[in-house]
């Protein structure tokens, strides 16, 4: 067996996990199928609306995350794909005002991931984080203003210790700010950086929102907002000796759906795109390609 080649087979896969590790549990982006509920032709207002979340204190609301991503790297000759899913429930419960912004207890009542690829299939023990809650901030626009409460929940998966705070950093989807009609839009930017292994990195996600109409949503008019996405990926690792570098791109749509009366965030279908190079340097030097698609769906399921 030529251990070299096996040692530098095991750190592109590394470099390929640290992607996927990243990428997953981030906001992603999907043209929304009809569900049960939802009226068949959209209504549309002639005048603007406002849109501002709205908790009243003691509320519980339980959301229900899906995503399901897949990847392809090519090296040393090698294809490799990867597929990942998840699944996650979680509560939030309004306690009130803090200054201006809304405090919300959060509990995790659920998490279920699953990775699959050469290596066989690998589903990390998340007993440590099933059950756990924290404090955050939400502010009336959606921004999250603090959500250092879930730093300290980790689970440990492949390629090192994670935290589940980056689950929660872009959870709910940004408002304007001011009065919309349809045919407006307004743009919204995140940030993530995580350690994840050997690598540190960084995404950015620019959005610019446009208000499309209006639906009914299990009872609720619910203003329908499609959002187009763009952004970059980058980071640095070193393993073995040899350095790595990380670039590439996103794009995709997110829609999404708001309850305008109750200031509710009801549901979300995402599909994204990343296009990436993994830059391996050192005694060993390469450029591994990878290509990778995420479908993901947020739904309000009690209220």
């Amino acid at each position: 067996m030529d251990t070299k080649r096996c040692s530098f087979g095991r750190l592109t896969w590394a470099a390929g996990a640290a992607a996927v590790l990243v990428l997953a549990g981030c906001v992603a982006h999907t043209p929304a199928p009809k569900v049960a509920g939802m009226s068949v032709a959209p209504k549309t207002k002639p005048a603007g609306v406002v849109l501002e979340y709205k908790m009243p204190a003691g509320r519980v609301l339980r959301y229900q995350s899906k995503e399901e991503m897949s990847q392809t790297t090519e090296a040393m000759g090698q294809k490799i794909e990867t597929v990942a899913t998840s699944t996650s429930s979680y509560a939030f419960q309004s306690k009130g005002l803090k200054d201006k912004n809304l405090l919300l207890g959060v509990t995790i009542e659920d998490m279920v991931m699953n990775m699959s690829n050469i290596q066989g299939d690998m589903s990390p023990d998340l007993k440590s984080v099933k059950g756990k809650s924290f404090d955050m901030v939400l502010s009336p626009l959606g921004a999250e203003v603090d959500v250092s409460g879930a730093e300290s929940i980790t689970y440990d998966f492949a390629t090192g210790t994670r935290s589940v705070a980056n689950n929660f950093k872009v959870f709910f989807p940004d408002l304007p700010g001011k009065s919309v009609k349809v045919g407006d839009s307004w743009p919204s930017n995140s940030a993530i950086d995580e350690k994840v292994g050997p690598a540190d990195m960084r995404l950015d996600f620019q959005s610019v929102n446009t208000l499309e109409g209006f639906e009914t949503i299990d009872g609720l008019e619910c203003a329908r907002i499609r959002a187009r996405v763009t952004g970059t990926i980058s980071g640095t690792g070193n393993q073995q000796g040899l350095e790595m570098l990380f670039g590439g791109t996103h794009q995709g749509t997110d829609i999404w759906y708001f309850a305008v009366q109750e200031g509710l965030f009801i549901k979300s279908t995402s599909d994204l795109t990343t296009d990436m190079t993994i830059s391996i340097s050192g005694a060993q030097a390469m450029t591994i390609p990878a290509k990778q698609t995420r479908k993901s769906e947020v739904i309000l399921v009690s209220r």
